[in-house]
């Protein structure tokens, strides 16, 4: 099966909020209980996410989508700010944010990094303490942990770095 990444739009918005839905309780069931939590549910921020172009989906040769994430080049004020580490370089890079699937494709955000890897080769990704599964794969992706840094509600996530 082929599998093609594009930005996402409006009429994805219903599919993109259920495959958030489908993560958050994945992460529940695998002992992360508070990661988008009160007040940083993807789901809010979703339709912004689509009308600034920050939104992807990774669909199947049918149109279906099975994934999505933000995607962004620049700088993000969430990594400004680096404690108990460092980050690789100070050079210009990418984020990605929020990502989530509908559990039926395998090796998601290997596919995910290597179309972002294609627009800017230099990325940045941060998760949850508690977010076991996304530490393994992020780190099985060529990522390196950095330190920590802090969400906007205030609360620490592990920070990564792919050259």
């Amino acid at each position: 099966m082929q599998y093609i990444i594009r930005k996402a739009t409006e009429q994805d918005l219903t599919k993109a909020r259920e495959i958030y839905g489908i993560a958050r309780n994945f992460m529940r069931d695998n002992g992360n209980l508070t990661q988008w939590g009160k007040g940083d549910e993807p789901e809010n921020l979703t339709e912004d996410d689509i009308r600034q172009g920050n939104l992807y989906a990774l669909t199947d040769n049918a149109g279906e989508i099975h994934a999505v994430f933000v995607f962004m080049i620049g700088e993000d004020p969430t990594y400004l700010k680096i404690e108990q580490g460092n980050w690789i370089s100070a050079e210009p890079y990418g984020v990605v944010h929020r990502v989530a699937s509908d559990g039926s494709v395998h090796g998601v955000l290997g596919r995910i990094m290597d179309y972002c890897k294609g627009q800017m080769p230099h990325l940045r990704i941060d998760t949850h303490e508690d977010n076991k599964v996304m530490q393994h794969v992020i780190e099985k992706c060529g990522f390196v942990r950095c330190g920590i840094i802090y969400v906007s509600d205030g609360t620490p996530r592990i920070a990564y770095e792919c050259r």
